[in-house]
C-alpha cells in the first residue's frame, strides 16, 4: 500500500532518487493533496451553507493545487512548491479574511510558514524566509484589516465548530507530515554519515593493502624481466634465447592482466551506474574473442545456455568486466586431464532478479579457500597465475550494481560461479 501511494505521488520512474529528496517530494504531494481536499471540503459547507459566490475561487484553488501536483509528479518540485506555498497562503487569506475567527482558519498560517522550510531546506533557507514573510503579511492583512476580497460568510454556532474542527484536522495532519519528514530526513542523513564512514574506514584499510601488494606485484615481473634479459644477452644458442624470450613474454603477459584489473578496480569506484540495453549473446562473444588467444583457450569450448536473442537490460561496461574474470579465470585453472573442458554460461530471470551462472569442469577450489577467494590479492598458493584481484573485482562490481556473487565447487570437478542481480528487464528480441 506505501508503495502504490508513493508512486501514484511521484511516479515509479523517479523511486531511484536520493531518499532526503524522495521525501521532499513526498512531502509536496501530500500536501498538494491535502490543499485540494481542504478546498473540496470548504466548497461543500458553503453549498450547503447556500453560498455559491466563493465556487470559482474553490475552483481555482482546486486547479492550483492540482497543477503543483503534477508538478511534482514529474519531477519539478522547485516549481511545483512555487506554486504551491503562494496559493496555500493566498487560499488560507481568502477564507479567513471572510469569516469569523471562531473558524479557526488563522491555524493554517503557521503551518505554511513551517511548511515552506520543509520543501526548501537548509539550502534554500532564503526561499523558506521569504515564502515565511508572505505568511506572516497575509496573517496580519487578514486579522487587523477589515477587508475581504469574497463574501462575508455568516455560519450558525453547528457549522462554525464543524469548520474549526476540521480546520484543526487538516492542521495537525500537516503539521504531523511535517515532523515526520524532519526526523525522516534527519535520520536517513545519520544512516548515509554512517555508511559513508564505514566504508571511509574500509576504503582505507584497502588501499593500504593495496599499495603494498601493488607495488610489489608491479616490480616482481619488472625485476624478472630485467633478469632474463641479462640472461638471454649472454647466451649464444639461439633456442635457450628464444626460450628466455618466451619466458619474458609470459611476465609481460602477466604485467598487462594486473595492470587491466587495476584499471577495472579503479573505474568500479568511480563511474556512475548506467542502464544499457544489452544483446547478451554479442557481449559473450566479445568477451570470448578478447580471450581466445589466452593460453590452451582453444582447447576449451564456450557453451552459451540461454536464447540466442536474449536482450537485458543492465550496466553493460560492469557486466563485461565481471564476465571477463570470471571466463579468464576458468580459462587460467582448466584441467588438463579431461578431454571435453568446456565453460558454460547461462541466463535466466524470475521476475525479481537477473542470474547469471558461469560454469566450468576444471580444478575445481578446495573448500579451505571458499572463504577467502573473493578477499584483495587472495592467491591458495605462491605459483597461482592470477592478480589476486579478478575475483576480487567481480564481488565489488556486482555490489556496485546492488548484486551477490556466489559459488558451488568441487576439487576435481568444477565451479558454478552465480551473480545475482536485480532483474531491470530480460527479454527476446
Amino acid at each position: 500500500m506505501r508503495i502504490r501511494i508513493q508512486n501514484l505521488i511521484i511516479g515509479k520512474k523517479d523511486a531511484h532518487r536520493p531518499a532526503a529528496e524522495l521525501k521532499k517530494s513526498l512531502l509536496s504531494g501530500y500536501y498538494s493533496i491535502l490543499g485540494i481536499l481542504v478546498c473540496f471540503v470548504y466548497w461543500v459547507i458553503d453549498l450547503f451553507g447556500g453560498i455559491s459566490e466563493t465556487t470559482v475561487v474553490y475552483l481555482v484553488a482546486i486547479g492550483l493545487h492540482f497543477t503543483s501536483f503534477l508538478l511534482n509528479r514529474k519531477g519539478k518540485r522547485e516549481l511545483s512548491n512555487y506554486i504551491l506555498l503562494p496559493s496555500s497562503n493566498l487560499a488560507v487569506y481568502l477564507f479567513a479574511s471572510s469569516e469569523s475567527s471562531q473558524t479557526a482558519t488563522f491555524i493554517f498560517f503557521p503551518v505554511t510558514c513551517l511548511g515552506a522550510f520543509a520543501l526548501f531546506g537548509h539550502q534554500e533557507r532564503g526561499k523558506a524566509i521569504a515564502f515565511s514573510i508572505l505568511s506572516l503579511l497575509l496573517f496580519y492583512a487578514a486579522y487587523f484589516v477589515d477587508f475581504s476580497f469574497l463574501p462575508q460568510r455568516i455560519y450558525d454556532i453547528s457549522i462554525i465548530r464543524f469548520t474549526m474542527l476540521i480546520n484543526f484536522s487538516a492542521a495537525l495532519v500537516a503539521s504531523l507530515l511535517l515532523v515526520y519528514l524532519l526526523i525522516d530526513i534527519n535520520h536517513l542523513q545519520e544512516l548515509e554519515i554512517l555508511e559513508k564512514n564505514n566504508l571511509l574506514i574500509k576504503t582505507n584499510a584497502e588501499l593500504d593493502r593495496f599499495v603494498y601488494s601493488t607495488s610489489h606485484d608491479l616490480r616482481a615481473p619488472l625485476a624478472s624481466i630485467l633478469g632474463l634479459l641479462n640472461i638471454a644477452r649472454a647466451e649464444v644458442d639461439l633456442k635457450t634465447a628464444k626460450h628466455y624470450m618466451n619466458l619474458m613474454e609470459d611476465r609481460v603477459r602477466s604485467l598487462d592482466v594486473f595492470i587491466k584489473d587495476i584499471t577495472d578496480y579503479s573505474r568500479n569506484n568511480r563511474l556512475e551506474i548506467r542502464k544499457d540495453t544489452i544483446n547478451l549473446k554479442e557481449l559473450a562473444d566479445e568477451v570470448w574473442e578478447n580471450l581466445r588467444y589466452a593460453p590452451e583457450a582453444n582447447t576449451i569450448d564456450l557453451q552459451l545456455d540461454f536464447p540466442e536473442h536474449t536482450i537485458m537490460e543492465n550496466d553493460r561496461c560492469r557486466l563485461k568486466v565481471i564476465l571477463s574474470n570470471l571466463i579468464s579465470n576458468a580459462i587460467r585453472y582448466h584441467d588438463l586431464s579431461k578431454n571435453n573442458r568446456f565453460i558454460r554460461l547461462a541466463a535466466r530471470a524470475n521476475g525479481h532478479a537477473f542470474y547469471l551462472e558461469v560454469e566450468d569442469n576444471g580444478q575445481g577450489i578446495d573448500p579451505q579457500y571458499k572463504v577467502k577467494i573473493f578477499e584483495m590479492f587472495f592467491r591458495a598458493h605462491e605459483k597461482s597465475k592470477g592478480s589476486g584481484l579478478g575475483l576480487y573485482i567481480v564481488r565489488e562490481t556486482a555490489a556496485k550494481l546492488q548484486g551477490t556473487v556466489d559459488v558451488e565447487s568441487q576439487p576435481g570437478v568444477g565451479s558454478v560461479f552465480t551473480i545475482r542481480l536485480p532483474y531491470l528487464g530480460l527479454k527476446q528480441a
